[in-house]
C-alpha cells in the first residue's frame, strides 16, 4: 500500500523536523501514547510543505528514503533535525498548526489575521520555541514577535513561536493584594512573581519585557488559558493561528475539549 509522504515540524516539547507516513491525528497519538520513547504530556507541531527544501536540511535523502515497514505498517518517524530548525523553514512552508492533549486528542488551527491590539496593555507571553521563558510585556502580540526576533536585540532568536495567555494581570494584582492566598493563574509561577513583574514594569516605562520564568512549561499552561491562539515571528513579520472558541471547539471535538 502507497502512503503519504509528510514532513512535521514539531515545537513542543521538543524542537524537531520529522518525516512521516502517519497523518495529523496518527502522529499525536504516537508522540503521546503509541511509541515506545514513551512522552506524557502535549505536543504542538505544524504541516511543512513536503516540497520546500533548505540546505541546511537533508530533506531530500529522509523523504527518499522513508519507507514503510515490511509487514505493510506506515513508517512513524524519520527525523530530517533537531536542531535550529524554525530558523531555517520559510514562514510560507508552514501548513496547519495542530495541538494536541496528553492523551492525543488534537485539533487543527489554520492561518488567520491578527486582530487590531490596543498600546498600553501589559500582556504575558508563553515562548515556545526555540526559546521557551515566559515574558511579561508592554508590546502588542506583533510587535513582541518583531523584538523578539530583532537581530539588534540580544535577547533575540531568529525566530520565534509563542502564544499570548488570557491573563488580566490588574484584575489579578488587586484581589491578590486583598488575598495574598489568592492562587496564581499561571500553577507554576508564584502569585507574587506576577506582581513584583507588574509593578516593575509600571515602574520603567521604557522597559519592554521583564522575564518571569526561564522554562514556560506548556504542560502545566491549559490550552483554555490561551488568549487569541499562536503566533510565528521571522524576519519581521508574523504569522497568526487562531483558536476557536471553547463552544467551537466542544462542538467539534469533545473529547479534544473535554481535556484541554
Amino acid at each position: 500500500m502507497e502512503y503519504k509522504n509528510r514532513l512535521y515540524m514539531v515545537l513542543y516539547p521538543n524542537q524537531s523536523l520529522i518525516a512521516s507516513q502517519y497523518d495529523p491525528e496518527m502522529f499525536a497519538r504516537h508522540y503521546t501514547s503509541g511509541s515506545s520513547r514513551h512522552y506524557s504530556g502535549k505536543v504542538i507541531f505544524t504541516e511543512v510543505d513536503v516540497d520546500y527544501r533548505n540546505d541546511f536540511l537533508d530533506i531530500e535523502n529522509i523523504l527518499d528514503n522513508l519507507k514503510a515497514h515490511k509487514d505493510g505498517r506506515p513508517k512513524a518517524t524519520k527525523f530530517v533535525a533537531s536542531y535550529r530548525v524554525l530558523e531555517h523553514v520559510e514562514l510560507s512552508a508552514i501548513g496547519t498548526l495542530y495541538i494536541s492533549t496528553e492523551e492525543g486528542h488534537c485539533i487543527g488551527l489554520n492561518k488567520g489575521v491578527h486582530k487590531e491590539h490596543e498600546e498600553g496593555f501589559i500582556r504575558v507571553y508563553a515562548e515556545i520555541a526555540p526559546m521557551h521563558m515566559l515574558v511579561m510585556s508592554r508590546l502588542t502580540p506583533m510587535n513582541f514577535g518583531r523584538y523578539i526576533t530583532d537581530p539588534n536585540n540580544r535577547k533575540s532568536a531568529p525566530s520565534q513561536f509563542y502564544t499570548q495567555l488570557d491573563i488580566n494581570l490588574v484584575e489579578f494584582i488587586e484581589e491578590f493584594e486583598k488575598n495574598p492566598f489568592k492562587p496564581s493563574p499561571i500553577t507554576s509561577i508564584h502569585p507574587s512573581t506576577i506582581r513584583d513583574g507588574f509593578h516593575e514594569l509600571m515602574s520603567h516605562p521604557d522597559k519592554r519585557t521583564k522575564g518571569m520564568a526561564l522554562d514556560s512549561n506548556m504542560d502545566s499552561i491549559s490550552y483554555r488559558l490561551l488568549r487569541n491562539g499562536f503566533t510565528f515571528a521571522a524576519k519581521g513579520e508574523c504569522m497568526f493561528y487562531p483558536i476557536p472558541s471553547h463552544n467551537e471547539i466542544e462542538a467539534a471535538n469533545f473529547k479534544f475539549w473535554r481535556t484541554m
